[in-house]
């Protein structure tokens, strides 16, 4: 009775302890700056010229909020002095320098209610995808210039920008990836052990198959290749020393137990090739600061960086990959910009 009553009170404190909330904070700017680089200079972030497409991922008006706001986080960090974003975007609008009709998310809504929420079979859902896509490509068919963003402007234009904030540097932008695709990475810790062992097979038997049907024949196959040698060795389900047993027409418990743990491993491979999938998110970006007095370049540099998960117990979540990637992204080519002042 006492330890029935030690475990009934272990399984309240539990309950009881459970019931609070899991909070999670990161505060960007440190107490301690990076830099003094930027000490007494005031710098505008103009919004950055958007060349990605990348509306499946998310629309042209958070990608540039995301990357902002981890350029104003370095820049504040290594001293500089910024003018309010809002402030530079009503002021960019009311100059007629920025189209705001451009940063409109393009989206069919009823697609893709279908797609999320209709009672589709996976084969039609996949075709409602691939229209949504197309009318997604049709739509950014478009002049360079009606794209979101700061595009072209004259010496006179930033020289004016400069003199109306106050400012010492322009930065300028390009968003020119903004994309997911998937990890090729082959690493069992990020695959996972099932999808490496079948996945691998049959990319060495086969190579690279021309469509999924195929990629999945190989999985298959490699499963059932390295099943049928476990099962060989094995004693199970069948006795190896008796001949009576059979299946399909086989005798022998050993030729059983190849055929049976071939048949399971097949059955893993096909499992196999509907996961493992590991997504990356890609971010590439190129930046260039202008002299506000003079409209010269003083600095440009382009970065490519892709993040994905570390392991197959890490965030998977897109929202996650791009927030890293985007600020890698931004504090490399800052860092590089600081340093050369």
């Amino acid at each position: 009775m006492n330890y029935c009553r030690y475990l009934i009170l272990g399984l309240m404190a539990i309950v009881i302890s459970g019931c609070g909330q899991t909070v999670t904070e990161s505060l960007k700017q440190p107490l301690v700056k990076k830099s003094t680089a930027g000490a007494d200079k005031t710098i505008v972030i103009l919004p950055f010229a958007d060349y990605s497409q990348g509306d499946n991922i998310a629309d042209a008006f958070h990608r540039s909020l995301y990357i902002n706001a981890g350029l104003t986080d370095e820049l504040v960090s290594n001293s500089f002095r910024l003018p309010v974003q809002e402030d530079v975007f009503r002021y960019l609008v009311d100059q007629n320098i920025i189209n705001v009709v451009a940063y409109e998310k393009k989206s069919n809504n009823f697609l893709e209610d279908e797609i999320q929420n209709g009672e589709w079979s996976t084969a039609m859902k996949a075709e409602l995808q691939r229209y949504d896509e197309m009318s997604r490509k049709a739509q950014s068919n478009k002049p360079v210039l009606s794209n979101p963003g700061t595009h072209g402007l004259t010496r006179q234009e930033i020289v004016k920008i400069g003199r109306h904030f106050h400012a010492d540097y322009i930065l300028r932008g390009r968003i020119i990836q903004y994309a997911d695709r998937k990890d090729p990475s082959w690493a069992p810790w990020k695959k996972g052990v099932l999808t490496f062992i079948t996945g691998s097979g049959g990319r060495i038997a086969f190579g690279n198959a021309s469509s999924d049907t195929y990629d999945e024949w190989g999985h298959m196959i490699a499963g059932a290749a390295v099943g049928g040698l476990i099962g060989s060795g094995v004693h199970w389900p069948f006795d190896p020393g008796r001949s009576d047993r059979t299946i399909f027409g086989v005798a022998g418990g050993r030729d059983a137990n190849t055929l049976t743990w071939g048949a399971v491993g097949g059955a893993m491979g096909k499992i196999g090739q509907k996961s493992g999938d590991t997504p990356q998110a890609v971010v590439q970006l190129r930046i260039w600061i202008q002299d506000a007095y003079t409209g010269d370049v003083v600095w440009t540099n382009r970065v490519d960086v892709k993040v994905s998960p570390e392991t197959f117990f890490a965030d998977y979540q897109y929202d996650a990959l791009f927030e890293a990637a985007t600020e890698k992204a931004v504090s490399t080519l800052i860092d590089n910009f600081t340093q050369t002042l």
